[in-house]
């Protein structure tokens, strides 16, 4: 499998603080780019918004509007989950990637990092997917991942999908396995199955008792 890093590109060069708002904003008219990074004297500091630079006198220079970056950006020792939950947390489809060194190598499109996540297990494999939610004081990753494999299963990956302060809810993807046998081990545990499944005995008996009582009172 292919590493993160491997999607760094540098189609387009950074940004210069010394260049002109003008060039800038002909710049974003051609690409599809939210943000992009700026360089002064070859450091990153920080990030030009679209939006902004709209809004600038086009006869200044970018290190005019210094106060108006925006600062994130991903390590090249990152993985892929943190990479994405940056791009989430600034409402961004570009992000520029520093070394170790604070030393600028290039950016991370979110397209890119999308068809990464889609070379995962998690979506490239076949299998079936289960959501349940369950008591944030009872609840347990570890236990999760027990019931699956306690019924042959096999967990591709889980990820939190929802939280309050009162319950978690967990998307599980898994191979093998019986699907209803781990679906009533989950109930057995006083875990809340949210996704519905045609293999779920316990709710198709629900139905067929319920179907059985409305032909019975309609007669």
């Amino acid at each position: 499998m292919l590493e993160i890093t491997e999607y760094i590109d540098n189609d387009y060069k950074a940004i210069d603080s010394l260049e002109s708002i003008e060039s800038v904003q002909d710049f974003f008219a051609k690409a599809p780019f939210s943000h992009f990074p700026v360089l002064e004297d070859g450091i990153y500091i920080g990030s030009l918004a679209a939006d902004d630079a709209e809004t600038f006198e086009s006869d200044k220079k970018i290190k005019h509007y210094r106060y108006a970056l925006e600062g994130f950006y991903a390590r090249t020792n990152m993985i892929w989950l943190d990479v994405l939950e940056i791009f989430a947390r600034n409402h961004t489809n570009i992000i520029p990637v520093l070394d170790d060194a604070n030393k600028y190598v290039g950016y991370y499109e979110i397209t890119n990092i999308i068809k990464f996540f889609y070379e995962t297990p998690f979506l490239k494999e076949q299998g079936g997917i289960i959501i349940v939610k369950k008591n944030i004081i009872d609840f347990s990753m570890s236990q999760v991942i027990q019931i699956v494999e306690s019924n042959n299963g096999k967990v591709l990956g889980l990820f939190i999908s929802e939280a309050t302060s009162e319950m978690v809810q967990v998307t599980i993807k898994m191979a093998l396995g019986g699907m209803n046998e781990i679906i009533q081990t989950f109930r057995r545990f006083s875990y809340e199955i949210v996704s519905e499944h045609q293999e779920d005995n316990y709710l198709n008996s629900l139905k067929e008792r319920s179907d059985y009582l409305d032909k019975y009172l309609n007669m």
